[in-house]
């Protein structure tokens, strides 16, 4: 099978847990894009987050794509144009800050160059045993500076792309249905680590904005690899021609892939690439 496009999940996929991509994995992507396959990279951070990795992949140079916020916008790397962008409505993004009120959880929500939050102090989940600053990670890793709002949904007169809530792995485990239930027909509503629920408009997914933006472009029916971990990674799997899952990857992601390859440490996209790209 010829590959024409490589669709790739950052956080614990791309990224090894340093959250750097390795020497061997940027290099047989970037030989790729030079023999003329699209790159793109699919993520729930917003577009921010995911820059410094387009650049270290030289994708504004092969119109790579970006697919942020778990697919509610798409951006050309090399003309910075907004292919594809859904975000929630303002009464939309309020329902959700109120119900949200009820849950231990830690709400962000991001404008421009801010996340926004209740409380910079209250920032650690329980993870793994251990202490996590959740509100540093996502602001480091959206490359935002912090902002408190006393109240977010009042705060709220904008759209908002998605709706980030965070805790203990625990917790939203017990509560994500009571968290999900006024939403789960209009939005949606999802996982995308152990310790983050996210809420976007209705039908978003990675997979449908890959879909849309193939549309737009001309270019459907190409011959697709995806790379996975998360569940928020699942339609992607199942929209490609060969679905990937890292060794890393939760079991149902495991289960929905054509492959299991080796984990985001151990260059499993280069395991997996070299028998298309050499």
């Amino acid at each position: 099978m010829t590959i024409k496009t490589i669709v790739l999940d950052l956080d614990g996929t791309l990224l090894n847990d340093d959250k750097e991509i390795s020497e061997k994995t940027k290099d047989i992507l970037i030989t790729a894009q030079e023999k003329g396959i699209r790159v793109v990279l699919a993520s729930g951070r917003p577009v921010t987050g995911m820059l410094k990795y387009a650049s270290q992949l030289k994708m504004d140079q092969y119109h790579g794509l970006l697919i942020a916020y778990n697919g509610s916008k798409v951006v050309d790397c090399q003309t910075s144009e907004v292919l594809f962008n859904q975000a929630l409505t303002v009464s939309e993004g309020k329902a959700v800050l109120h119900h949200m009120k009820k849950f231990d959880v830690k709400v962000m929500i991001d404008k421009d160059d801010y996340l926004y939050v209740n409380d910079v102090y209250d920032c650690d989940i329980n993870y793994r045993g251990e202490k996590f600053n959740i509100i540093q990670y996502e602001a480091r890793g959206g490359n935002f500076k912090l902002c408190e709002k006393d109240d977010l949904e009042e705060f709220l007169d904008f759209r908002l792309n998605k709706i980030l809530t965070a805790g203990d792995p625990e917790y939203l485990q017990a509560n994500y249905k009571q968290m999900m239930a006024p939403f789960k027909d209009s939005l949606s509503c999802m996982f995308t680590a152990d310790f983050y629920f996210e809420y976007t408009a209705h039908g978003i997914d990675k997979a449908n904005a890959l879909d849309t933006v193939f549309d737009l472009l001309g270019i459907s029916g190409q011959k697709v690899i995806a790379f996975g971990d998360a569940p928020n990674d699942m339609s992607l799997l199942m929209y490609a021609d060969i679905g990937v899952a890292m060794e890393n990857a939760v079991a149902e992601v495991k289960k929905a892939a054509d492959v299991v390859t080796l984990s985001n440490n151990d260059d499993g996209i280069v395991h997996v690439l070299e028998d298309f790209i050499g």
